[in-house]
């Protein structure tokens, strides 16, 4: 069994991929098993809040587009796996994706298979998408100081 924060873990990386990415490491599993839609992908508004300094008192600081979509696998060796994808903005196939490898993480017979060969490659993609921001960040960075005057 997985723990929620696990799930988490792989529903955030499923979520930031970008479509292309995603298409690309899903394509990599080979044969799918059948799935149905419980919910099709469905593009709806979801507030969005904010903390003055990050601590202050929370505020909605406006809505966003969000696409869901619930997917059911029902295996024949095993139970039925129920996936959640919720991505920003409008991508119907990037939910219906995301929600697809999240319901195969959950049976045992798909878990390593997609950890390996789709969770996995995004999140080292995404951290080197990081790296890269850092260090042209870290390129613009100006030294400021202060002379002082000797009396």
């Amino acid at each position: 069994m997985n723990s929620p924060q696990e799930r988490q873990l792989w529903m955030a990386t499923l979520a930031k991929a970008s479509l292309k990415q995603l298409v690309k490491a899903v394509e990599a599993l080979g044969e799918l098993p059948s799935y149905y839609h419980l919910r099709p992908p469905e593009t709806g508004l979801a507030m969005v809040r904010g903390r003055a300094g990050g601590m202050g008192q929370a505020f909605n600081l406006g809505e966003m587009t969000v696409t869901r979509c619930v997917v059911r696998i029902d295996s024949q060796e095993e139970e039925s796996s129920v996936g959640f994808g919720y991505v920003a903005g409008r991508s119907r196939q990037h939910a219906e994706l995301a929600a697809l490898c999240d319901a195969l993480m959950q049976l045992p017979s798909w878990h390593e298979k997609v950890k390996t060969l789709v969770i996995e490659p995004l999140q080292a993609e995404a951290t080197r998408q990081k790296d890269i921001q850092k260090r042209q960040t870290a390129a613009t960075k100006v030294n400021f100081f202060t002379l002082v005057r000797g009396e």
